[in-house]
């Protein structure tokens, strides 16, 4: 069947769900992508990560945007340890004397924030919030940068000009206004530097409130509770040194071509070296197979390419727990016979709850472990051997790991496997967490928190002189339920597209519409500017590439990574705006607004953010001579105590848990769907509806499938299909006409993006260990679409 033929079935199929959608009153999930190329494709992709692949992506990318030039030059600056700018997309750590430390992802990030498209007043008095609505989310950024403050007016449905005074004066009046500060939220994004997380957490603080809601409330609450628990710290020990010297690296629930691309790097020295590779993810992804790293020019012409993993084990969503305890109880098993596969005099060292580890691993039957993780024993067998031969391991993890109701359990059995061989305060080993935003840990770090230590309030209390809240505050599910109650009556967005990332689709809209004030500051449109409360700000921002010049000068920011290192970034371009103005700028504005007198020194800070730092170094643990040591060429590393064996846990030991496996193999007739990002994605930023590593073309609204699942149910490659999600308060949604596409994936498994599934997931479809929202875990059904017009199985290759 030729492709008009698919091109006029697909367009079919998409005219029955638009009027489905009018008929239900508002959309049943949000079009975020481009308009499709062509009709949808599916097939097999077999060629190496990264590579020409990404380099002709990227080059496809900067013609398309225009930006050849400049995004060129970018590369030459992004990532370096001396005077570059820091890639606003992953926390991957720099290499120190990488020339070229970049990824595909990570330029088309910096050139989709670099385009010389602007939305402007007229723009604005062209199109109403209603028209706007209607636009996808990849029509709404790919108009460009926001270059002044605009202010919504209810009377003509148009956001219109105001000036930043008249901003400034209509948030304070506003939360001055309110009964209670806890009336307010103050949610924020990875994108924020350091300096202005400290100014935003003091403002929020300062203002009686400890609302604060950010994007760690989705991902990694998990890691920082179980670590927290284990060991006494929120993160991981290891660093990329330990990286670049272990034997052994497990990779957990991580698309690492995708989510974090310059970790391929790593992974294919670590294989050169002889180092074993072993990938733990449902999906055997294209970064767990193979790759040619693009900076490695004789290759890259050799068209060489090196393998990135020794073995690939596929657990069903959620199995991973189960599988962290078969390496458990095969290596005490070992032990039996091989006194060196425990490290004894460490567990007796350093450790607390071994004995009772020990017996539970005994009493946990081989046939469960298998039945939970869905991985055959032989092959766990084979994964535990490689972590006994290792001398030193790592187990790395990533929101496959934490977006589960039992993720703390799990993180907690990761920390239980490494303890057993001593993988923890010395080189080369350790738990490492990859966090897929570029500074969402140095926004916890900096005090970001609703859930903040008391010693921490203390400092903030004694060096800044104010008298912060002591309860705890709102996390994201909290905020969303407050605002559809009318309890949180104005919500400020710190960068970020909360409404499109956060779950339940339906009901976050309801409750951003229920404030009586919204507040984003951004540096794009996207759909959280036109699901607005009463009043809205849109308030834009100088980007990480651009210059930041204050009364003290040049100005940099400073960021940490993944493995808690804090390094300076300084952008290299003019904003894209003379209107625009730095996030410090704009939060000390809206502090001085609702706190006229407040002794803080918000405009004497914004003039030099030196000293933003000199304060910071008086609160924040580890950043003692903050402004000397960020400027070192690599910045420094913030002390992590369980590094060097000191645990500031209740027994000031390392603790084993004792958590019992849980029961994930769904129900017969029911699915377990995991939301993912595509690989032309980043967060909520859509670049394409192409996902190239997976092999689709033109299709986001889709849903991935064993083969034998479909079979079963009576569905083709393409069919479109109703997926029914069952939440645990018993509530229904669904979708309708999505398409089936067959996947190398376990049973009884479905995998399709957010933020389309977000739709989803209830507003009580979230962890009661870690509060996160369940985006690994929904239960489903999936059944054929009747009456639909069906899509050529021609087109699945």
């Amino acid at each position: 069947m030729g492709a008009s033929d698919g091109q006029e079935r697909y367009e079919g199929n998409q005219e029955i769900r638009r009027q489905e959608e009018q008929d239900a009153g508002e959309r049943l999930e949000p079009r975020v992508g481009e308009a499709p190329q062509g009709p949808p494709r599916s097939r097999p992709y077999h060629h190496p990560a990264a590579g020409w692949g990404a380099a002709k992506a990227v080059t496809q990318f900067l013609v398309r945007e225009r930006e050849v030039a400049e995004g060129t030059r970018a590369m030459l600056k992004m990532n370096h340890e001396n005077g570059g700018f820091d890639c606003p997309g992953c926390a991957w750590p720099d290499t120190e004397g990488l020339a070229l430390d970049i990824c595909e992802n990570g330029i088309k990030h910096v050139t989709w924030e670099m385009t010389g498209k602007r939305v402007t007043r007229d723009f604005f008095a062209r199109h109403s919030v209603s028209e706007l609505f209607e636009w996808s989310d990849f029509e709404l950024e790919d108009q460009g940068r926001l270059t002044e403050p605009m202010v919504y007016d209810p009377g003509t449905d148009h956001y219109v000009p105001i000036s930043w005074d008249d901003a400034f004066a209509l948030f304070g009046d506003t939360v001055r206004g309110l009964d209670d500060p806890n009336e307010a939220a103050y949610y924020t994004s990875g994108r924020l530097g350091n300096e202005a997380t400290f100014l935003y957490q003091l403002m929020t603080r300062e203002l009686g409130t400890n609302n604060q809601p950010d994007c760690s409330n989705m991902c990694h609450e998990a890691s920082g509770r179980g670590l927290q628990a284990s060991l006494g710290t929120g993160k991981g020990t290891a660093d990329l040194k330990d990286w670049e010297t272990t034997d052994a690296l497990f990779i957990m629930g991580v698309n690492a071509a995708s989510n974090a691309p310059r970790m391929l790097t790593t992974l294919a020295q670590a294989c050169r070296r002889g180092a074993k590779v072993v990938h733990i993810n449902p999906l055997v992804e294209a970064g767990a197979t193979r790759t040619i790293i693009p900076h490695e020019f004789l290759r890259m012409a050799m068209f060489k390419s090196t393998r990135t993993s020794d073995l690939n084990l596929q657990p069903r969503p959620g199995g991973d727990m189960a599988l962290m305890r078969g390496i458990a109880k095969a290596t005490l098993e070992l032990a039996e016979k091989d006194p060196g596969a425990v490290d004894a005099r460490f567990v007796e060292r350093h450790t607390t709850g071994f004995e009772e580890y020990k017996a539970l691993c005994a009493a946990t039957p081989w046939q469960e472990i298998e039945h939970q993780s869905g991985i055959p024993r032989a092959q766990i067998l084979k994964a535990a051997r490689v972590y006994r031969d290792a001398d030193r391991s790592i187990i790395s993890w990533c929101l496959g790991v934490t977006q589960h109701e039992h993720g703390v359990d799990t993180v907690r059995e990761i920390v239980n496997v490494l303890l057993l061989r001593g993988n923890l305060g010395r080189e080369g080993a350790g738990p490492s967490p990859v966090r897929g935003h570029s500074n969402v840990q140095g926004n916890r770090t900096c005090g970001i928190d609703n859930r903040p230590p008391q010693e921490f309030l203390d400092r903030l209390a004694e060096v800044c002189g104010i008298d912060p809240p002591r309860e705890p505050g709102l996390d994201v599910v909290g905020v969303i339920e407050a605002m559809n109650r009318g309890s949180v009556k104005v919500f400020v967005g710190m960068g970020g597209n909360f409404a499109l990332a956060a779950p339940d689709t339906r009901y976050t809209y309801a409750g951003l519409r229920r404030c009586e004030l919204t507040v984003h500051v951004s540096t794009k449109l996207n759909r959280s500017h036109l699901v607005h409360g009463r009043r809205a700000l849109i308030l834009p921002c100088i980007g990480r590439t651009e210059k930041d010049e204050q009364a003290g000068g040049l100005q940099r920011t400073s960021v940490e990574d993944s493995m808690a290192m804090v390094h300076l970034s300084v952008g290299m371009k003019k904003p894209a705006s003379p209107h625009l103005r730095s996030e410090p700028a704009i939060i000390a504005g809206l502090a001085r607004a609702a706190l006229p007198d407040s002794a803080t020194p918000w405009e004497w800070y914004v003039e030099d953010y030196d000293r933003i730092r000199d304060t910071m170094s008086q609160v924040l643990d580890g950043f003692e001579d903050f402004n000397r040591r960020v400027r070192l060429p690599m910045g420094f590393r913030i002390r992590q105590p369980a590094r060097e064996l000191v645990f500031l846990t209740p027994s000031g030991r390392a603790e084993f848990g004792t958590a019992p496996l849980p029961d994930v193999v769904p129900a017969p007739g029911t699915l377990v769907l995991s939301t993912i990002r595509s690989h032309d994605q980043w967060n909520t930023t859509i670049y394409s509806d192409n996902d190239r590593y997976r092999g689709v073309e033109n299709l986001r609204t889709l849903v991935f499938m064993n083969k034998e699942d479909m079979k079963e149910r009576g569905i083709a490659p393409f069919d479109p299909v109703d997926i029914t999600a069952t939440a645990k308060d018993g509530s229904v949604r669904s979708l309708n006409g999505f398409l089936a596409v067959a996947h190398d994936m376990p049973r009884g498994m479905a995998a399709g993006y957010m933020p389309e599934l977000n739709a989803l997931i209830s507003i009580s479809d979230y962890s009661t260990q870690s509060d996160q929202p369940l985006m690994k875990h929904l239960k489903v059904t999936v059944t054929a679409t009747a009456d639909r017009v069906v899509h050529p199985v021609a087109q699945h290759a």
